[in-house]
Order: structure tokens, then sequence, then C-alpha cells
């Protein structure tokens, strides 16, 4: 298992291991005799009548190939229910494989009164629900990682009409987390040569700038792009999360160039800059299981491994909460420099709208500039940390707030964000992780002098 971040291998996604296939064939033949044993087993019965009792009997299965084949015909049940059956079937995974309140209580006691090995083992086991043992039965067959992210994915969008399925939800998160550190991952380069069914998925799951079909993508692959993907071993040839990079000279203000199919094409080892210009992560049912600080300072590190010439890492991101923040802000919670550019800020979009960001002026560029800045640094939730994720993210992985970019992207898109306003962040190698623990330990936002002034001036 690696150390570090900078330990996680890398390999080309169109060269797969030579051994990988070998496990794969060994658990399909403890399937193949693990099906003929349910088969005989079940001759001439119908065998457990609901899924629910399916799952049960799999808690309390004993019998390796058996036990297995059970687990694969639980997930394949479960795929086959409609969506109003799935909803009441975790209705019952919640309320019938959930924590035994008498037993923790019981074994509470026993460890109030004595407390030992034994005590805290048994009272550590009636914490760990059915549901969770459940799981780990079905992870063991092809498949069941999927599954489960699947199901977890189904469950948050249910939870809100379904409050009762939240511990549920909980649960699967806890056991996602656990698969899903960075112990089971290895980064992979996609380039052209890749297989067709992970360029689909690339395609498929762009989530920040739209991939518009194979000559887009092949546009993005070039020699002067880089595309880095997380995978998981047991879910083989689906990318978690990726990242694409633009290698320029400078960091660029604008994404338009970066995207255009036309553009001059420049020898990757004439470049001085790395452009992480797009991060989308790839399974909704993975939310909130973050894995893009490994991957962006793993790749850091790929990059000056393989091209010395690389001295700049710069992101251009969108401010996806800036001009709903602009829209609902209270001028009179803000300090006066801050409060008078919002009011102007309403007054022009209320005047002109915001689809011809040509027709504003110096000052009121500026007054959006001041406000993004402000908004970027100032603006926190709850915890102090800042509201925007997409800077909660960056701080997070130890980068700093370089330089605000108006009309940086005008797409739909771009405009419904933040009125075509993008921000480069900066990640310098040397201070990456002390960026880092000051964000952590004293809520530090890092940033250059330009955005401090922009923030903060009076």
């Amino acid at each position: 298992m690696p150390d570090s971040e900078t330990e996680i291998p890398v390999r080309s996604v169109s060269r797969p291991r030579s051994n990988a296939p070998f496990f794969p064939r060994i658990l399909e033949m403890i399937l193949a005799a693990g099906r003929g044993m349910l088969e005989g087993r079940w001759a001439g019965e119908a065998g457990p009548g609901t899924l629910a009792d399916r799952c049960k009997l799999l808690l309390t299965h004993r019998g390796d190939a058996s036990g297995l084949a059970l687990a694969e015909e639980v997930i394949s049940s479960y795929e086959q229910l409609s969506q109003s059956e799935q909803t009441e079937f975790l209705g019952t995974l919640s309320k019938d494989f959930a924590i035994d309140s008498e037993a923790v209580l019981r074994a509470a006691d026993r460890y109030r009164e004595n407390q030992t090995l034994e005590t805290v083992t048994a009272l550590r086991k009636s914490l760990d629900p059915p549901v969770k043992k459940l799981f780990r039965k079905l992870n063991a067959v092809p498949g069941g990682t999927r599954a489960t992210v699947k199901i977890r994915e189904r469950l948050l969008a249910l939870t809100a009409e379904h409050p009762e399925l939240s511990g549920l939800e909980a649960d699967l998160r806890q056991l996602l987390i656990e698969w899903f550190n960075r112990g089971f991952l290895v980064l992979d380069r996609i380039d052209w040569d890749s297989p067709a069914s992970v360029l689909e998925r690339i395609i498929e799951y762009e989530a920040v700038h739209e991939i518009n079909g194979w000559e887009d993508l092949h546009n993005r692959l070039r020699q002067d792009r880089r595309c880095f993907a997380f995978f998981h071993m047991t879910i083989p040839g689906d990318p978690l999360i990726f990242l694409q990079v633009a290698l320029t000279n400078g960091v660029p203000g604008a994404v338009a160039p970066l995207l255009a199919v036309d553009r001059d094409v420049i020898d990757q080892y004439a470049a001085d800059t790395a452009v992480f210009y797009s991060i989308s992560n790839c399974h909704r049912g993975l939310r909130g299981i973050s894995f893009g600080h490994f991957l962006i300072k793993q790749v850091v590190e790929v990059l000056r491994q393989d091209l010395g010439n690389i001295r700049n890492f710069a992101t251009l991101s969108p401010i996806p909460g800036f001009r709903r923040w602009v829209e609902n802000a209270q001028a009179d919670g803000l300090p006066a420099p801050r409060s008078a550019d919002l009011r102007s800020a309403r007054e022009l979009l209320a005047g002109a709208g915001v689809a011809d960001l040509e027709g504003y002026g110096q000052d009121a560029q500026a007054a959006f500039v001041r406000l993004a800045a402000y908004y970027l640094v100032e603006v926190k939730r709850e915890d102090e940390q800042p509201l925007d994720s997409v800077a909660r993210f960056h701080l997070a992985n130890g980068a700093s707030i370089d330089r605000l970019c108006w009309a940086a992207d005008v797409s739909e898109t771009g405009m419904k964000r933040s009125w075509g306003m993008m921000v480069n962040y900066i990640y310098e190698p040397k201070e990456i992780e002390k960026n880092h623990e000051r964000y952590f330990q004293a809520g530090e936002v890092a940033m250059s002098s330009r955005v401090r002034k922009l923030a903060r001036g009076r």
C-alpha cells in the first residue's frame, strides 16, 4: 500500500496489467460451482420467498461458493425491481437490518461494569449494524462494489422524501469511505489509445466543460493535453474522478482558447505551465467521498517528473455560487465598499441584463471583480469554510487564489454560474502542504496580494 500520495502507481489505461484476468477467472469458477450448489439445494422449491428473506439467509449463510452465488443472486434480484419496489426494499433494510438498540445497551452496561478487551469488542460488534455485514458480503462478488455505489446514489435521491432512510445512507457512506481509501486507487493516464469504453465514459461524465463528441475529445487528448483518472480495482474501466490538463505558455485567463478545436497545438516540451481546467466526479453515489485532493497532488508530481520544463501549476476554475450569492446577498451586511459594489452590480444587471459583457464599462467590470474576490475570501459557511464549493476544494488542497478572470467563460453555463467570471488557483509545490495546514489549523486562505487588495481593500 502506498505510504504517500506521490507513491500511488500511475499507468496507462491502454496497457492493462498482465495478471489482471487471473483472479476474475478463479472467482468465476467458484461462482459457477456455487450456482450449481444453490440450484441443487433449492431444487423443487421456491427458495427464500422475498428479497429481504434472501438477505437474511445471506447473513447467516456458511459456505464460500454458495454464499458468493447467493450474494450475486441478491444483487441481480434487486436490480430487476422497479423503482417503487427498490424504495420499499431499502425501507425494509433500514428497519430490519439496523442496530439492535437493546443489544447495544446491554453491551454498554457490561463494558461499564468491567472494561476489558472482551467487553469493548462486544460493544464494538453491537454497534456494527447487520446491514453493513450484508453489504460486505455483497461486495465480495463481481459488481458488488458498483451495486453498492448505485444503491447509495438511489438513497441520496430518496432521503429528502424518506428521512427514515438517512441511517442506511450513512452506513453505506461509511462502508464506501473504507472501500475507496487511497490504497485501493490506481492513477491512469487517459489518452486516445485508451479503450473506447473508457473514452465514452469520459465524454459522459465530463461535468465542467461539456465534451461535444469524439472530435472534441480527440482535441483534449492531443500532445499538449493530459487527462488523468483514478480507478478502483473492483470497478475496472470506469473512472471515479478525472482531471483534464492543458500545457500552455503562461497562465490563461479564458477557457475558450483551451477548448478550441482549431487551436494551434504547441510542443509539450516548450510549455511552461500546466493548467487544470476541469475536474469531474463520475459517480453520484460517491458524493462526499473525496479523492480529488490525492488526484491533483499526484498529477503535479507526475508532470514534474515527466516534463521538467513545467514551472507553473494553475487552474482555470469556475465560481459556481457567485451569481446566486450576488442575487441574494444583503448589502447591509457587507463592508461599505463592497455593499456599494453590490448595489451597482444589481442596478446594472436590472438594466442591461447579463448577455452582453462587452457593454460593461471598466467601472462595472471592476465592481464585479471586487465582489468575486470578496465572495471567495470572506463569504463563509457556518463552519467558517468558504461558501463556494470549488474554492473549498482547491484551498483545502493547498492552492492559493491568484487572479480573477473577467469574461473567462461566456458559455451559457459560465454565464449562469458567475456571469462568465473564473479564477486562477495556483499550486506551488513547495507551498502546497503549508497552505493546506494553515487552512485547516487557522482557517487561513492563501491568496496573492492583488486578490487580498480586491477582497479586503477599503
